[in-house]
C-alpha cells in the first residue's frame, strides 16, 4: 500500500507540473522564450500585399521579388551574425485586413521594416500602425498623394505619384491619341479616385472635354451599365482609372458593343491578368505605368531568368520593384548595424536610415528619397497593347 501511495503521489505531482508548465508564458514565432542572445539575432522582413483575391497577380509578384532579393542577401547578414527572414502577410486588398495585419507586425518586435503595399487604399489606413510602431514602410508600387503627404516619418515609395502619373497619360491622350472627347470611369478607391481626378484636371486643361465620370465598384462584373453610358457619348478615347480585374471586364464589355475607340489607363492594369481577361479586346488599350521594362538592361535580363528557374513564374510588372525595394531596405539595415556597432539596430535607426537612402541603384530603379519618402528618380512609361499578349509594347517614358 505504501508503494502505490508513493507512486500516485509522484504521478499526481507530475501531472500538476505538467499542467503548470502548459499554463506558463508561451514563446512567441522566432523567441526561444528564454532571452538566449541568438533570439535577438533574428531579423524579419515583412511583405503586405494581396495574395488572395482579384489583385494576387501583382500582389504575388511583388513578394516573389522580395524573396528573392532576401534569400540573395542571407549570406551576408550571416557574416554579420543576424538570420533574416521573410514574413508574407495577405492583406487581401481589404484596408481592414491591412490594419489587422499591421498591428500583428508591430507587435513582432522582430520585424524591422515593410514591402508593401500594392493598392494605395489598404496602404494608408495601414501606415498609420507603421508610424506607431517606427516601422518604416517602403513601397513598391502605391501612387496615390496620400500615401506620402501625411508626411509620416516611416513612409517612402520608390514610384512615382498620382499627381505625376495622371498628368503623363492626360498628356499622351491628348497630344499623342489626339483625344478631344474623353469619358472617365474610375473604381471608387483611393488610387482609382486620384488618378482620375489628377488625369481629368490636367487633360481639360490642355482642351480636353470630358464626357462623363462616373464609378463602379470593385468586385463587380456586370458593367452594362457605364458601357451604355460611354456608348451614347460617343467619346473619343476612355480612361480608366482602377485595377486590372475590373479594366479587363471593362475593355471586353465595351469591345463586345463596339465600343473601339482607344482605353487608357494607369498603372494598376498593368498585369498579364488583364490580357487574360480582356482577350483579343485588349489591342488599342494603353497604359501609364510605374515600373520599366526589366529585359531593356542586362542586370534586368539576369534578374527575369532567375525569377523564373526560381519560381517557375513569368515576372510581372512589380516582380523587380518588389525585388529592387527589398534590397533598399537591406541596404539600410546592413547600414543601420555598422553605425550600431554591429549589434541590431532598433526601427527608429532602420526607419531614419531608409529615409536617408541616397542614389541606391536597384536593378530597374535608382532611389533617392526626398523629406516625405518620396523618390526623385520615379518615372513614368507608357506602354500600347497590339497583340494579346504581355508585357505590351513601350511607347514612351517620362521623367520626374
Amino acid at each position: 500500500m505504501k508503494l502505490k501511495k508513493s507512486l500516485a503521489l509522484f504521478l499526481t505531482g507530475g501531472l500538476i507540473a505538467g499542467i503548470l508548465a502548459g499554463c506558463g508564458p508561451k514563446s512567441e514565432p522566432g523567441s526561444s522564450g528564454s532571452g538566449e542572445q541568438k533570439d535577438s539575432t533574428v531579423i524579419k522582413i515583412a511583405t503586405q500585399t494581396p495574395l488572395s483575391g482579384g489583385s494576387a497577380t501583382i500582389g504575388e509578384a511583388i513578394k516573389l521579388g522580395a524573396q528573392l532579393k532576401l534569400d540573395e542577401e542571407k549570406a551576408k547578414f550571416k557574416d554579420l551574425g543576424f538570420e533574416l527572414q521573410l514574413v508574407p502577410y495577405d492583406d487581401q486588398a481589404d484596408p481592414k485586413k491591412g490594419v489587422a495585419n499591421a498591428q500583428l507586425i508591430g507587435s513582432d518586435k522582430s520585424i524591422l521594416a515593410v514591402v508593401g503595399h500594392f493598392n494605395s487604399g489598404v496602404a494608408i489606413p495601414s501606415s498609420e500602425v507603421y508610424e506607431k510602431y517606427a516601422i518604416p514602410m517602403v513601397s513598391p508600387a502605391n501612387s496615390a498623394t496620400d500615401v506620402t503627404d501625411r508626411k509620416l516619418k516611416t513612409v517612402n515609395r520608390i514610384v512615382a505619384r498620382d499627381d505625376f502619373q495622371g498628368p503623363a497619360g492626360a498628356e499622351f491622350a491628348v497630344n499623342t491619341l489626339n483625344a478631344k472627347k474623353i469619358f472617365v470611369v474610375q473604381d471608387k478607391t483611393a488610387y482609382g479616385t486620384g488618378l482620375a481626378e489628377a488625369f481629368i484636371k490636367a487633360a481639360e486643361e490642355k482642351g480636353a472635354e470630358i464626357l462623363g465620370f462616373e464609378g463602379i465598384t470593385v468586385g463587380e462584373k456586370d458593367f452594362n451599365g457605364v458601357v451604355n453610358q460611354i456608348l451614347s457619348k460617343k467619346p473619343d478615347l476612355v480612361f480608366f482609372g482602377g485595377i486590372y480585374s475590373e479594366a479587363g471586364l471593362l475593355i471586353k464589355q465595351s469591345r463586345e458593343k463596339g465600343i473601339d475607340v482607344p482605353f487608357l489607363g494607369g498603372d494598376g492594369l498593368d498585369s498579364s491578368t488583364l490580357v487574360e481577361i480582356a482577350g483579343d479586346a485588349v489591342k488599342n488599350t494603353y497604359i501609364t505605368a510605374l515600373a520599366g521594362d526589366s529585359t531593356k538592361t542586362e542586370e534586368g535580363k539576369k534578374f527575369v531568368e532567375k525569377y523564373k528557374s526560381t519560381f517557375n513564374k513569368n515576372t510581372e510588372s512589380y516582380s523587380v520593384y518588389g525585388y529592387d525595394t527589398m534590397g533598399l531596405v537591406l541596404k539600410a539595415i546592413e547600414d543601420s548595424i555598422k553605425a550600431n556597432d554591429n549589434k541590431m539596430p532598433s526601427r527608429e535607426q532602420v526607419r531614419d536610415a531608409v529615409r536617408a537612402t541616397k542614389d541606391y541603384q536597384g536593378v530597374l530603379t535608382k532611389v533617392s528619397f526626398d523629406d516625405i519618402g518620396d523618390n526623385d528618380f520615379a518615372k513614368v512609361f507608357i506602354y500600347q497593347f497590339t497583340e494579346v499578349s504581355y508585357p505590351p509594347e513601350a511607347v514612351g517614358e517620362i521623367n520626374k
